[in-house]
């Protein structure tokens, strides 16, 4: 994965997931690998020790017919091996066959023979050999890029391991599950995972294993940048590698040092290291994977050195045996190898044939994956690979404008972002847990259980004194839960008949998008940010118009500048209250005219080339990157002056719609579409209770007081103060405020539908049975009037606040998180959370912004009002009923009447 740059050199991220990718070869293939051995545990037929012998000498001779041969001799031992009632022999035999089909590249006869073996390990209760089977069966998954079958595989492998005390093997299930997350980009887990794998191995003395899991540790930390400490790592391998004779783990570690140096330019010496380990590799039968991947790194080397022909040469080579032995991941990325190569040669077309061949790959792997966490972060992994491929389509419309390049670049845009949340989407109108084990449905919601607990736990420990070691566990808990979690509804997806059922939907066509999505009013305005430059597409019924913008980090810096000063607000002064006022309306001026100066240089990079296009039309937008944390409406119209009385917002004439992506907007649609509307018409959940000091508790006997102790009346029990406090919606002392004008809000509101249509649940009945009952189902507009807040680190625990007390001042969870609105069951054409950074979240590259406006839509909202920010209550409240007034007795598109209010 290099920085899509003609002009300088790339950073070698290509390099280094090859590298990653290799060391975890180094671990998992080490059961399957070495040489076979010349005679068994135990003596037997006289044929099959025969056979066995037959097979050893094919073997060491290392062809591709030889291979085959011992195939042959070791299928007719394990045949022998049957019939004499042999079972132990007989596995042997087809462990040893399965190693051999997936040195030939023959992946699916490799999982045949290793599933066999593993049938006869558990039918004579050898949980060992069933543990280690499996760990092997995880291995091939990996290598033909089922992310998701590895991990499964790995982790049943560690239950038995460890339950049958094999700390050796428990330890190689440790190092396949850290570097599954290293290949996934999940650092942190790797590292925690590999870590573990160090204290056993040092329990044991296991010289072997130690360096393996040195090598890998290397690699992880090299991924972190830390390129000294990979090395130390590295260097420290290498003793423990050598005294046991493991010549191919020697040679892949001098490979890994090479890729550092080459890391740190150091292009001489990276090439030393490559051809020592190349000239190891190549000696080797078990080789094939390590020599394809040094070819391809000494052809980086090469093409570094400047010479491009020779370093063509190395990565053909290297693609030519990858496609033999079928590992598609690295021929996907020998592939763009290719195409960078090509590029830099000014040959576009040829660039394009490997860029193109190289993304069908990659898509072809993302689909295998069932876990939604896993399938983004494995499409993370390449996205600088769509943004080379978009990038290389838009200088061939530069070369070939009426060629439709502009359009195949579009279409790649949408290709790039979104795509979970487009197939999850989908996914949920299948109801896809009708049909699934109720034991394994029982166990999604005892996991959900459990991580809701820990989070207030943990919450609750990060509220008071703690230490540092503390936390880390409280952490690593809430960790373990959420994985298990996604592991289980990752089960759920596998085994759901009407999921195996489903369409994975495609992202649209330029054709498809201006005849399913644009009437003639409206247009799209599509952005997709490079490292050396950006692109944005306007697209009507009719046309598309493709600009080129400014580099990634002009624009990402731009947009966080407008961000800090919109959502800031201004200074106090100090000093007397005369000169107070004076000094704080000197500030507010400053203020605001800093805001209006980066917000007038952020449209003149998004909106002034595209201005004389936007006549009054609607606009859907699809932003990138911190761009989705920038609401478009507040950015002013190009053509102003600062500080001018011309100056327009956007929205004043511009009905503004955000979107994930154009293809998300018609998978919305087409959902909605196809159901009636909800019988009744709003819903409207407002002014929760967050405290036992409320003057809404009754003082009566029995009643706590309004001084009851600190940690009861603030409801740390119940889990939200520190993700509260954080979010700005809790005090210094941890006091969550009322949000006294909600409830005006709420009433105004529900003015506006009849009686018998609507429904309010204040106070008290603000709560999560609320929010859960069936019978939301039953509305057509849904509000939420409270607090909201986000979790960085684990958005699907992100929420919204309601009650925490019942009208008799008992504790109820008052959290509604981000993981359990996915289960909701929603009807409503509109779900409005009227609360604080509602529409926050982890930024996930591929994906944009993961948080509750998703959680909303995959329980049938089409449409979800949001906030980037901390909002005035007040003001809020006022743009509410605006808002509700345009919808409900205006007859306004919903994003119509919010223009409206907005204006």
């Amino acid at each position: 994965m290099r920085a899509p740059s003609s002009q300088r050199p790339h950073p070698s991220h290509s390099i280094s997931y090859l590298i990653r990718r290799s060391l975890l070869l180094l671990l998992t293939l080490s059961l399957l690998t070495g040489p076979l051995p010349a005679q068994t545990e135990q003596a037997a037929q006289p044929a099959a020790e025969r056979l066995y012998a037959e097979a050893n000498r094919f073997y060491a001779e290392g062809t591709r017919e030889s291979f085959r041969q011992a195939i042959r001799k070791l299928l007719e031992a394990a045949s022998i091996c049957h019939a004499a009632g042999d079972p132990a022999r007989e596995a042997v035999a087809l462990s040893r066959v399965g190693r051999i089909y997936l040195l030939l590249g023959d992946q699916q006869q490799a999982l045949d023979s290793l599933k066999q073996v593993l049938r006869l390990a558990h039918a004579r209760g050898d949980s060992q050999g069933e543990g280690r089977t499996l760990s092997d069966i995880g291995a091939v998954y990996d290598v033909i890029g089922d992310k998701q079958q590895a991990l499964d595989y790995f982790n049943q492998a560690l239950q038995l391991l460890r339950a049958v005390g094999d700390v050796k093997n428990e330890a190689t299930a440790l190092d396949n599950i850290g570097m599954l997350y290293n290949s996934l980009d999940e650092r942190q887990k790797a590292l925690d995972y590999l870590q573990q794998a160090v204290q056993r191995r040092r329990a044991i003395r296991d010289a072997s294993g130690m360096g393996a899991t040195l090598n890998n540790l290397g690699g992880v930390t090299k991924a972190l940048g830390d390129k000294q400490q990979a090395l130390a790592y590295f260097n420290q391998a290498l003793p423990f590698l050598r005294a046991v004779g493991n010549v191919k783990g020697v040679a892949l570690t001098i490979k890994n040092i090479g890729g550092v140096y080459l890391e740190l330019d150091e292009k001489e010496k990276a090439l030393a290291y490559y051809n020592q380990a190349l000239s190891l590799l190549h000696a080797l039968s078990d080789g094939r994977v390590g020599e394809a991947t040094t070819l391809n790194n000494i052809g980086e080397v090469y093409r570094r050195l400047g010479e491009q022909q020779k370093a063509l040469a190395y990565y053909n080579q290297a693609l030519l045996m990858y496609r033999a032995i079928g590992q598609r991941g690295y021929e996907a990325n020998t592939l763009f190898n290719i195409a960078y190569l090509e590029r830099e040669r000014g040959n576009l077309r040829a660039a394009l044939t490997s860029a193109e061949a190289a993304i069908n790959i990659l898509e072809a792997l993302r689909t295998t994956i069932s876990s939604q966490e896993l399938r983004s972060s494995f499409f993370a992994t390449v996205q600088d690979h769509y943004e080379f491929y978009i990038d290389l389509l838009m200088r061939l419309h530069g070369q070939q404008p009426t060629a439709g390049y502009d359009g195949k670049a579009l279409q790649a845009s949408e290709r790039a972002r979104a795509r979970s949340l487009l197939e999850m989407l989908a996914e949920a109108n299948a109801d896809i847990r009708q049909g699934v084990d109720a034991a394994l449905l029982a166990r999604e919601r005892t996991l959900q259980q459990q991580l809701n607990g820990q989070a207030q736990q943990q919450t609750q420990l990060l509220s008071g004194a703690h230490t540092e070691a503390q936390a880390a566990a409280s952490a690593k808990e809430v960790d373990a839960l959420t994985t298990e979690f996604q592991q289980v509804e990752a089960q759920i997806r596998q085994t759901s008949p009407r999921y195996a059922a489903l369409t994975q939907p495609q992202p649209l066509t330029l054709q498809e998008i201006q005849t399913q999505l644009l009437a003639a009013d409206t247009m799209l305005l599509e952005y997709s940010l490079g490292k050396d430059r950006s692109y944005l597409w306007a697209v009507t019924p009719t046309a598309i118009t493709s600009y080129e913008l400014p580099k990634r980090a002009e624009i990402e810096a731009a947009a966080r500048d407008f961000y800090t000063f919109d959502r800031t607000p201004p200074p106090e002064a100090a000093g007397g209250v005369a000169e107070k006022r004076g000094m704080a309306d000197e500030m507010q001026q400053q203020t605001h005219a800093q805001t209006a100066q980066v917000a007038a240089q952020l449209s003149r990079m998004l909106l002034a080339p595209v201005a004389a296009l936007l006549g009054k039309k609607r606009l859907l937008v699809v932003a990138d990157g911190a761009l989705q944390y920038i609401p478009f409406a507040a950015l002013p119209m190009p053509a102003g002056g600062v500080g001018s009385a011309a100056v327009k917002l956007l929205i004043v004439e511009h009905e503004i719609v955000s979107l994930p992506s154009a293809s998300t907007l018609a998978v919305l649609r087409r959902e909605a579409g196809g159901r009636k509307n909800a019988p009744k018409l709003l819903a409207v959940l407002a002014d929760p209770v967050f405290e036992r000091t409320d003057e809404r508790f009754k003082a009566s006997a029995g009643q706590p007081a309004t001084n009851a102790p600190a940690a009861e009346a603030r409801g740390l029990s119940l889990g939200v103060a520190k993700a509260a406090q954080e979010s700005g919606i809790a005090t210094a002392d941890l006091r969550i405020r009322r949000l006294r004008a909600t409830r005006r809000e709420a009433e105004e509101i529900s003015k506006l539908a009849p009686p018998a249509a609507r429904r309010e649940a204040l106070d008290f009945v603000a709560s999560r049975a609320a929010v859960t009952d069936p019978a939301l189902a039953d509305y057509r507009y849904v509000h939420f009037a409270t607090h909201g807040f986000l979790d960085s680190q684990h958005p699907e625990l992100s929420g919204i606040l309601l009650s925490m007390f019942d009208a008799q001042g008992r504790p109820q969870d008052g959290f509604l998180r981000a993981h359990e609105v996915f289960n909701l069951k929603l009807n409503a054409d509109v779900v409005v959370l009227s609360a604080c950074q509602t529409g926050l979240g982890k930024e996930v590259k591929g994906e944009g912004l993961v948080g509750l406006t998703r959680g909303f839509m995959y329980a049938g909202a089409p449409r979800v009002v949001v906030s980037l920010w901390s909002v005035n209550d007040a003001a809020t409240a006022e743009l509410m009923t605006r808002f509700y007034r345009g919808m409900l007795v205006d007859k306004l598109r919903p994003a119509q009447a919010l223009q409206a209010a907005q204006v």
